[in-house]
């Protein structure tokens, strides 16, 4: 097949955040079939334009294999919401742009994943100049979630947008959802035809764990570079934006100072919110509170392997709870037990496999009496924790046997 894969933050080779596509591309690759991204020029929150690609609209790299065109994002998207919209909408104009003149040849099928919902006028406009069918993939719900926690509120950006997404599913020949919830919304909620809709959740990549392993990364010489001492150290890595609220970690990092627990908060990311946070844990003078900016995930990783506990947080909005978040698989892949402030069907997962604790969110008093439970958990049961996680999601969320099934939902589109 010849494959045209529509994603604003398909990442660089070596690049920090989400890299689902990068790993399923790189299979699809490897199994005969031709892949073309339409991506970013920077992959999203926090994140700035790479200097190869400053004064360019477009650029075509190699990624193993995998043409990527990377197309122009407007540098305003980190600056407020109306920046964060034009981030949107530049990048709509440029791969639309870019899939009607960059790209070679007849596609198979086109793929576009979501958020940002405004990527199916990219998918619709192409499906109709190339008159090729196109599968549109829902990663988060949206408008829901962007107006849940108040990054949305203008009534006619809200209208406008529950009638886009109402004709971008119309239009879609499939729709691929990465949580069970999410089919049922799209069923009752939105009255989706049942056979359009098909399941491939996010996956866990135990491909870095292991190479690591392989390599003889030492997990207590990590600590000790990093002064970690003798604390109970619980690692974030994610967006610092308005939907993860990760100023309930800071609060609990402070009752939990104020007690003299050995216990230490590592979080990983960048976002709009960061340097406000970073803000807070100086002004509360906390020293269990530590910042690191967005890396290369094989960094990332050997913080999570070095890390007592991950943990997987986001505000408490009934949005949130139809989705997997995405950096537990990382955690599951690394045998560490989650500390999840997440409800609904994250919650189910992790509570199914037996791998961590819930945390009710934005709650303090619940945050501080779970971290005190976690930090009085012997090493034993910490250990068959994180095992209980990794072995639950070789069985249930393996990318590479995911990617294929995935191509199988493909085919079944063309068809």
């Amino acid at each position: 097949m010849r494959i045209l894969l529509i994603h604003q933050y398909f990442l660089e080779k070596n690049g920090a955040g989400g890299t689902r596509f990068n790993e399923m591309t790189k299979v699809w690759h490897e199994e005969g079939h031709d892949i073309t991204v339409l991506g970013g020029m920077f992959p999203g929150t926090g994140m700035k334009k790479s200097p190869q690609y400053k004064g360019k609209l477009f650029a075509r790299v190699d990624h193993d294999g995998v043409e990527v065109i990377r197309c122009h994002v407007s540098e305003s998207y980190n600056v407020n919401f109306l920046g964060r919209l034009w981030g949107y909408f530049s990048f709509v104009f440029s791969s639309i742009w870019a899939g009607l003149f960059k790209t070679k040849g007849k596609y198979d099928i086109i793929l576009v994943t979501s958020p940002p919902l405004f990527l199916g006028i990219t998918a619709y406009i192409l499906s109709v100049f190339k008159r090729t069918p196109y599968v549109f993939e829902v990663r988060d719900l949206w408008p829901e979630s962007a107006i849940d926690t108040g990054v949305v509120t203008n009534k006619w950006i809200i209208k406008f947008a529950y009638w886009f997404e109402k004709f971008t599913y119309n239009k879609a020949v499939k729709i691929n959802v990465l949580t069970p919830a999410f089919r049922k919304a799209l069923l009752e909620d939105k009255n989706v035809l049942a056979s359009k809709i098909f399941f491939i959740p996010n996956a866990a990549d135990f491909s870095m764990a292991e190479k690591l392993n392989e390599n003889g990364f030492n997990p207590e010489e990590f600590r000790v570079k990093n002064n970690w001492g003798n604390n109970i150290v619980i690692t974030y890595v994610g967006a610092h934006g308005v939907a993860n609220h990760l100023i309930q970690i800071i609060d609990a990092a402070e009752v939990l100072q104020s007690q003299n627990k050995k216990v230490k908060f590592v979080l990983i990311g960048d976002g709009m919110k960061k340097k406000s946070l970073m803000n807070e844990v100086q002004k509360r003078n906390l020293s269990n509170v530590e910042f690191h900016d967005f890396m290369p995930k094989q960094e990332v990783f050997k913080f999570v392997m070095a890390s007592d506990f991950g943990t997987s947080v986001l505000k408490k909005v009934d949005t949130f709870k139809t989705i997997y978040s995405n950096k537990t698989f990382d955690y599951m892949s690394c045998k560490k037990p989650i500390l999840l402030a997440i409800d609904g069907v994250s919650r189910e997962l992790v509570e199914t496999a037996k791998c961590g604790l819930y945390i009710e969110p934005e709650d303090t008093a619940e945050w501080v009496r779970i971290v005190t439970k976690a930090i009085e958990i012997p090493i034993n049961e910490r250990n068959k924790m994180g095992q209980n996680g990794y072995d639950y999601a070789k069985l249930h969320f393996d990318r590479k046997k995911l990617a294929l099934e995935y191509l199988e939902y493909l085919k079944q589109a063309i068809n």
